[in-house]
């Protein structure tokens, strides 16, 4: 009896966890962990920009120069990657509302295809980067900059832009997980919160990026 009524207090949804009243309300609990949890990562990089504007301060030729040693054309090619992979998890968040499956592990899979993409792209920046002597802090050995301290350039960059491919990554295991679940029919129309707030997650990776761009690459 005591099951049944339970079964029948959330509305005969599996999904929905003991401790909520129904999915409405486990849906919002969870969207709002979500950006209590992005607004920590935004406080997180918040510090990381407020060293490099007061760093660029300190040295406004240096960075400028630095600058010019990095690839724009690559910048830009992952900037339009980035943008891309935001539209194909929108997509997989607006076919699984609509119970498309097959639609939705596609779009899936291409998000996870392009920041794969993002990746090797950065991977092989980072090679030619090392191949120079781009390195950051006491390694630090290219010659390319005459200003003084453009180490200190590169250890942002290696700093800020590593961050961002760690979290670039954490995203990729997420939709792979997202996949895997999709594919076995545990999410639908009924339940799609954990694609959802991927989502959120991905398109604050997206915009970090978008701030990091002219920070490294156009400050010139």
């Amino acid at each position: 009896m005591a099951d049944a009524v339970a079964e029948s207090s959330h509305g005969h949804d599996k999904h929905v966890f003991h401790h909520f009243v129904d999915a409405h309300q486990q849906f919002d609990a969870s969207k709002m962990g979500m950006w209590i949890f992005l607004a920590t990562e935004i406080l997180f990089f918040g510090g990381l920009f407020a060293a490099y504007i007061i760093f660029r301060s300190w040295y406004p030729q240096t960075f400028v120069e630095a600058s010019d040693s990095l690839n724009r054309a690559i910048g830009g090619i992952n900037t339009v990657v980035l943008i891309i992979s935001s539209l194909t998890m929108a997509l997989a968040i607006h076919y699984i509302q609509r119970n498309d499956k097959g639609k939705t592990i596609l779009f899936l899979g291409c998000t996870w295809v392009l920041a794969a993409t993002f990746m090797v792209i950065k991977g092989f920046e980072w090679s030619e980067h090392f191949s120079e002597g781009m390195y950051a802090g006491k390694a630090y050995a290219y010659t390319g900059v005459t200003a003084s301290h453009a180490y200190i350039f590169y250890s942002l960059y290696y700093l800020m832009t590593g961050l961002h491919g760690i979290h670039v990554l954490v995203g990729m295991g997420l939709i792979t997980w997202l996949m895997i679940k999709t594919k076995r029919g545990q999410f639908s129309s009924d339940y799609f919160t954990p694609v959802e707030i991927t989502g959120l997650y991905w398109h604050l990776v997206d915009i970090i990026w978008i701030f990091l761009l002219p920070l490294f690459y156009i400050v010139a």
